[in-house]
Protein backbone atom coordinates (compact mmCIF):
# COMPACT_ATOMS: atom_id res chain seq x y z
CA UNK A 1 0.00 0.00 0.00
CA UNK A 2 1.30 3.37 -0.79
CA UNK A 3 1.99 6.07 2.11
CA UNK A 4 0.56 8.35 2.46
CA UNK A 5 2.13 11.80 1.73
CA UNK A 6 2.09 13.51 5.43
CA UNK A 7 3.63 10.02 6.78
CA UNK A 8 6.72 11.11 4.22
CA UNK A 9 6.31 14.99 5.42
CA UNK A 10 6.77 13.90 9.13
CA UNK A 11 9.71 11.72 8.52
CA UNK A 12 11.53 14.79 6.35
CA UNK A 13 10.50 16.79 9.47
CA UNK A 14 12.04 14.11 11.80
CA UNK A 15 15.16 13.41 9.66
CA UNK A 16 16.03 17.80 9.53
CA UNK A 17 15.71 17.46 13.44
CA UNK A 18 18.00 14.53 13.54
CA UNK A 19 20.66 16.56 11.39
CA UNK A 20 20.31 19.63 12.96
CA UNK A 21 20.81 17.70 16.54
CA UNK A 22 23.83 15.74 14.50
CA UNK A 23 25.19 19.20 14.01
CA UNK A 24 24.94 18.17 10.05
CA UNK A 25 22.62 20.52 9.40
CA UNK A 26 22.76 24.54 10.33
CA UNK A 27 20.44 25.47 13.03
CA UNK A 28 18.43 27.60 11.23
CA UNK A 29 17.19 24.35 9.14
CA UNK A 30 15.03 23.51 12.23
CA UNK A 31 12.36 25.55 11.27
CA UNK A 32 11.04 22.55 9.17
CA UNK A 33 7.95 21.94 11.63
CA UNK A 34 6.74 25.37 10.24
CA UNK A 35 6.13 24.05 6.90
CA UNK A 36 3.73 21.12 8.23
CA UNK A 37 1.65 22.08 10.89
CA UNK A 38 0.06 18.92 12.53
CA UNK A 39 -3.43 20.24 11.82
CA UNK A 40 -2.49 20.25 8.18
CA UNK A 41 -0.89 16.57 8.61
CA UNK A 42 -3.73 15.73 10.22
CA UNK A 43 -6.42 17.21 7.95
CA UNK A 44 -4.08 15.56 4.41
CA UNK A 45 -4.36 12.21 6.55
CA UNK A 46 -8.17 12.42 7.61
CA UNK A 47 -8.91 13.60 3.64
CA UNK A 48 -7.00 10.45 2.12
CA UNK A 49 -8.36 8.17 4.64
CA UNK A 50 -12.19 9.29 3.21
CA UNK A 51 -10.15 8.65 -0.55
CA UNK A 52 -9.59 5.55 0.26
CA UNK A 53 -12.38 4.01 2.03
CA UNK A 54 -14.18 5.30 -1.38
CA UNK A 55 -12.53 3.55 -3.93
CA UNK A 56 -12.34 0.57 -1.48
CA UNK A 57 -15.74 0.27 -1.66
CA UNK A 58 -16.05 0.65 -5.71
CA UNK A 59 -17.01 -2.79 -7.20
CA UNK A 60 -16.34 -2.74 -11.20
CA UNK A 61 -16.77 1.13 -11.21
CA UNK A 62 -18.05 3.22 -13.49
CA UNK A 63 -15.35 5.99 -15.31
CA UNK A 64 -17.78 8.16 -13.98
CA UNK A 65 -17.86 6.76 -9.59
CA UNK A 66 -13.82 6.54 -10.29
CA UNK A 67 -13.67 10.53 -11.31
CA UNK A 68 -16.27 11.13 -8.33
CA UNK A 69 -13.80 9.89 -5.96
CA UNK A 70 -10.88 12.33 -7.37
CA UNK A 71 -12.83 15.34 -7.51
CA UNK A 72 -13.88 14.87 -4.30
CA UNK A 73 -10.45 14.65 -2.40
CA UNK A 74 -9.06 17.13 -4.62
CA UNK A 75 -11.78 19.62 -3.77
CA UNK A 76 -10.71 18.62 -0.41
CA UNK A 77 -7.27 19.22 -0.72
CA UNK A 78 -8.26 22.66 -2.15
CA UNK A 79 -9.51 23.13 0.91
CA UNK A 80 -7.07 22.22 3.31
CA UNK A 81 -4.39 23.67 1.51
CA UNK A 82 -6.24 27.52 1.74
CA UNK A 83 -7.20 26.82 5.20
CA UNK A 84 -5.26 29.47 7.23
CA UNK A 85 -5.55 27.49 10.32
CA UNK A 86 -2.84 25.70 8.88
CA UNK A 87 -0.76 28.57 7.95
CA UNK A 88 -1.71 29.19 4.71
CA UNK A 89 -0.96 27.39 1.23
CA UNK A 90 1.42 24.57 1.65
CA UNK A 91 1.51 22.46 -0.63
CA UNK A 92 4.20 23.45 -2.91
CA UNK A 93 5.51 21.24 -6.35
CA UNK A 94 7.16 18.15 -4.41
CA UNK A 95 3.84 18.10 -2.57
CA UNK A 96 1.64 18.10 -5.03
CA UNK A 97 3.02 15.96 -7.11
CA UNK A 98 3.09 13.18 -3.48
CA UNK A 99 -0.61 13.55 -3.56
CA UNK A 100 -1.22 13.04 -7.44
CA UNK A 101 1.04 9.84 -6.84
CA UNK A 102 -0.60 8.72 -4.28
CA UNK A 103 -4.38 9.12 -5.80
CA UNK A 104 -2.87 7.02 -8.85
CA UNK A 105 -1.13 5.08 -6.75
CA UNK A 106 -4.45 4.11 -4.49
CA UNK A 107 -6.44 3.52 -7.56
CA UNK A 108 -4.23 1.43 -9.31
CA UNK A 109 -4.05 -0.69 -5.60
CA UNK A 110 -7.75 -1.06 -5.88
CA UNK A 111 -8.24 -2.28 -9.38
CA UNK A 112 -8.44 0.75 -11.77
CA UNK A 113 -6.69 1.22 -14.28
CA UNK A 114 -5.69 4.45 -14.44
CA UNK A 115 -3.76 5.04 -17.51
CA UNK A 116 -7.08 3.21 -19.26
CA UNK A 117 -9.39 5.62 -17.56
CA UNK A 118 -7.54 8.72 -18.49
CA UNK A 119 -7.49 7.57 -22.27
CA UNK A 120 -11.06 7.30 -22.09
CA UNK A 121 -11.23 10.59 -21.15
CA UNK A 122 -8.66 12.00 -23.96
CA UNK A 123 -6.58 13.13 -20.91
CA UNK A 124 -2.83 12.60 -19.84
CA UNK A 125 -2.82 9.67 -16.61
CA UNK A 126 -0.89 12.37 -14.99
CA UNK A 127 -3.67 14.79 -15.60
CA UNK A 128 -6.55 12.88 -13.38
CA UNK A 129 -6.83 15.36 -10.97
CA UNK A 130 -5.90 18.63 -13.25
CA UNK A 131 -9.70 19.83 -13.60
CA UNK A 132 -10.26 20.26 -10.04
CA UNK A 133 -6.82 21.09 -8.26
CA UNK A 134 -6.50 24.43 -7.28
CA UNK A 135 -2.81 23.14 -5.77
Amino acid sequence: MASKPPENWRAYMAETVREVAAGTLPPECASVADLYPESLLRATDAALEVFEDEVRALREPSDEAVFGSVERVVLTLNAIDRDKQHGGPHFCTAEQEQLCEYIDLTLSEHGVDVGALAARRGIDPAAITDRWRDW
